[in-house]
């Protein structure tokens, strides 16, 4: 346990590693909590693979919990870590809060995990919910939403008719993205044209 808290994150890493290796469902809450204050990347990344590792009748139930956490990086990790493990039992958990959580990493995590695990009956209202969240924050966070609504192929017909020019940008960047995969999210070119107007 203490190798999760060294200062190396070479040991961190390794530690994390063994402990995704061989399985051990007292280090679950460990593994859990060290999310949410994990500094580097990588770490970050073997720590949620080594709670894949365990059963999802053990992680899932402490993962939904960790998303009423007030750390925004816990809230994100869990939901990164919930996407990874896909069981849809965890959806009623993927709330609204979280889908417009100010914080811009809790709620691209909370988009990709949505789009996980979303039941069909339940595609239709998560898409109104996401659109309301076009022209949001910085690069890439508008391209994790657009990649989100690809992935749930809405129809962004009253997006593009929206008072907000951003709006009318970032619906038009991801209907190009759902036309045209290998053309990247090109929301610069589509903030021209529409500036642009009609011809």
């Amino acid at each position: 346990m203490n190798g999760l808290q060294h200062p190396d994150e070479k040991i961190r890493l390794r530690t994390a590693m063994d402990m995704g290796t061989t399985p051990n469902p007292r280090d679950v809450d460990a593994l859990i909590e060290r999310c949410g204050t994990e500094t580097d990347f990588h770490v970050r990344e073997v720590l949620t693979w080594a709670l894949t590792r365990h059963p999802r009748q053990t992680t899932v139930p402490r993962l939904t919990r960790e998303l009423e956490d007030d750390r925004p990086q816990a809230r994100s990790q869990a939901l990164h870590t919930l996407s990874k493990i896909g069981d849809p039992s965890a959806w009623p958990a993927i709330t609204r809060a979280l889908l417009m959580d100010p914080d811009d990493e809790v709620a691209r995590s909370a988009w990709r995990a949505a789009t996980v695990l979303v039941p069909g009956d339940d595609k239709a209202d998560l898409t109104t919910v996401l659109i309301t969240q076009l022209a949001r924050g910085p690069h890439d966070t508008q391209r994790s939403l657009s990649r989100a609504l690809v992935a749930l192929d809405a129809d962004l017909d009253t997006a593009h008719n929206h008072p907000d020019p951003a709006v009318r940008a970032h619906a038009r960047a991801t209907e190009q993205l759902k036309h045209d995969p290998e053309a990247g999210f090109a929301i610069e070119e589509a903030t021209r044209v529409v500036a642009l107007g009609p011809c």
